[in-house]
């Protein structure tokens, strides 16, 4: 379970939160409960979503769950910088989409003493980390990890395993693309 954490002096020292997993492990839905929790103690917000994340509503964050939050979309991290009117809290789903110039532009966010909320999958399709996830979890100061469960076995679930022939690393999906799957499932589907 993670337990919110808040440094005594907030309002000169920012930080960075990641939330990471795999498909339909409640990624988005614990980045909206976050900025739910913010939004009741009435903190100004920021959420950004990326462009290419069209699935279940134009501009709207929305968990497979069906939770909602009123977000921006944006073509490319530095555009983040761009719209922060200093909001103490920046959400960012579907970091993974963005290019590695989301790393910079979390840290200078963090320096200016915002609390950033990333959510995005750690791994891709072939199990391999994905996009600039890896730097963002080494520069986060708390780090959540959230499972699924395996559609095959029921155990905890780690895994996103496409199920649709497409092979590039990009496809923006739901159950239709993909299901979560442990470890031992995975590596019997993908070996």
């Amino acid at each position: 379970m993670f337990l919110e954490h808040f440094p005594d002096d907030r309002r000169q020292h920012g930080w960075i939160e990641v939330i990471c997993g795999s498909m339909f492990s409640g990624k988005t839905e614990e980045l909206i409960r976050r900025l739910k929790r913010a939004q009741f103690a009435n903190q100004k917000i920021l959420l950004i979503k990326p462009n290419i994340d069209k699935r279940y509503h134009k501009e709207n964050v929305v968990s497979h769950q069906g939770s909602s939050f009123e977000a921006i979309c944006v073509e490319n991290a530095t555009a983040i910088l761009e719209l922060w009117k200093d909001e103490k809290v920046v959400a960012i789903d579907e970091a993974q989409f963005f290019d590695s110039e989301i790393i910079n532009v979390c840290s200078e966010l963090s320096k200016n003493g915002a609390r950033i909320i990333i959510a995005g999958l750690d791994m891709d399709f072939q199990g391999v980390p994905f996009g600039p996830m890896p730097n963002l979890l080494s520069i986060a100061e708390y780090v959540t990890k959230v499972h699924a469960i395996c559609l095959s076995c029921g155990n905890l679930a780690q895994f996103s395993h496409r199920t649709v022939g497409e092979k590039e690393q990009v496809l923006v999906g739901a159950v239709n693309e993909y299901k979560p799957l442990c470890r031992s499932c995975y590596n019997k589907i993908t070996h």
